[in-house]
């Protein structure tokens, strides 16, 4: 999880294919209306993210029951990553931190993406940091993808008896 640009996509493939799990791009799971949006550098709001966040909880709770899984979300609000705890209790998040230049660098770069680089400080403006709340793995989203999908790999064997789904919640929310 964490604003567009701190590498959920990357990390989150390199951490599913590490562990054996599957992954899913949250971002795949947005309303055509709200790529429009996001697209057109319009931000999204909660009325917005709602069917989005019901669309990932769905996904989150359908998944068969010691099965791992990974999906990148944003989850910026902590509302919105408590309704993706309720669908999965035990869930946990890893918080790719960035700063405000990174991002708006990252996401520059990234030709051909439907999230527009001005709606960086709309997502920082959002982000409510998860730190301090249960299950999360706060992370410098500047180290190398395979650093961080080692500490995410290790961080999760330390982990109690079952696995804990991994959301490293999509770039665009």
């Amino acid at each position: 999880m964490g604003v567009s640009g701190c590498g959920k996509s990357s990390v989150g493939s390199a951490c599913a294919q590490a562990l054996g799990w599957a992954m899913h791009e949250g971002d795949s799971y947005h309303s055509p209306e709200s790529v429009a949006k996001m697209r057109a550098g319009i931000p999204l709001t909660d009325a917005d993210r709602s069917g989005w966040l019901d669309r990932l909880a769905g996904l989150l709770a359908s998944a068969p029951a010691g099965d791992g899984l990974v999906l990148t979300c944003s989850a910026l609000r902590r509302r919105y990553r408590e309704r993706l705890r309720q669908a999965r209790p035990g869930l946990g998040f890893v918080f790719l931190q960035l700063d405000y230049a990174a991002a708006q660098a990252r996401v520059g770069a990234r030709p051909g993406h439907f999230f527009s680089p001005t709606l960086v400080a709309d997502q920082f403006a959002t982000l409510e940091s998860p730190e301090g709340e249960p299950g999360v793995l706060t992370l410098d989203a500047t180290a190398p993808i395979a650093t961080l999908a080692a500490q995410v790999v290790a961080w999760l064997h330390a982990a109690p008896a079952a696995p804990v789904p991994t959301a490293i919640p999509g770039d665009a929310a």
